[in-house]
């Protein structure tokens, strides 16, 4: 933007980037942080304490105006779609079910009782029980690429959600793949139990705050958006 306007307003791309990051931090509050590099892109990154109650907003379970992530009735509109990809996605839903129950039994969390395991709501906490997000210094705990990955893939499965005019368009189970494979590699790289459970258990809960996210998109994805069932164990 401020190098298409600096040919019309001579200036250079870089004063003009300024002007425009002077007016964003003055209206941007507590959401953005917003800076300038050459030769004159604007990136504006999400604070810390803005992403951790988006975060908070989803481990919830709301998503959508009833807050509400979707049921099991399985609707005839749904194309045929690749049976070994779905099972991936349904395979890494089972297992985003098996680690919060994990997570309830050993105390790290503590979800809404009683609620059977296949019932639409699994996996939301209480609402007295916020995850810590933060860090001492205000900062995300989650700074590893596969924790910053897998939070980048439900930021965008969001997004998609969100744009309801485009959602023919999008390609539902590639979606739902993606993020499945990023749940994996970040399953890999990030442990929960152990020696993190026991010298860092915020890092612990954060990480099973991920794994709840995830848990309520995939579910959404294969239930509304694929027309399968969601399991809680294979």
């Amino acid at each position: 933007m401020a190098q298409q306007l600096s040919k019309s307003h001579n200036c250079t791309a870089m004063d003009i980037a300024d002007s425009i990051r002077s007016k964003l931090s003055a209206t941007s509050g507590d959401v953005c942080q917003v800076k300038i590099v050459p030769p004159g892109w604007i990136y504006l990154e999400l604070t810390p304490p803005f992403l951790a109650t988006w975060l908070q907003h989803l481990v919830m379970g709301c998503l959508g105006q009833d807050g509400k992530m979707g049921t099991e009735k399985i609707n005839s509109k749904f194309k045929d779609h690749n049976p070994a990809n779905i099972f991936v996605v349904q395979y890494s839903h089972a297992r985003c079910c098996s680690l919060i129950l994990l997570g309830h039994r050993e105390g790290l969390i503590k979800l809404r009782e009683p609620l059977p395991d296949n019932h639409p709501a699994f996996g939301q906490l209480l609402p007295q029980q916020p995850i810590p997000w933060l860090n001492h210094d205000k900062q995300l705990w989650l700074n590893l690429s596969t924790e910053k990955d897998l939070l980048a893939q439900l930021v965008q499965v969001v997004d998609n959600l969100a744009c309801a005019s485009n959602s023919d368009a999008i390609n539902w189970q590639k979606a739902a793949l993606k993020l499945s494979q990023a749940l994996e590699n970040f399953w890999c790289q990030c442990r929960i139990w152990g020696d993190v459970k026991i010298y860092s258990p915020e890092l612990a809960q954060a990480r099973l705050g991920l794994v709840i996210i995830t848990q309520h998109l995939l579910r959404f994805l294969l239930v509304e958006k694929l027309g399968v069932t969601a399991p809680w164990e294979l």
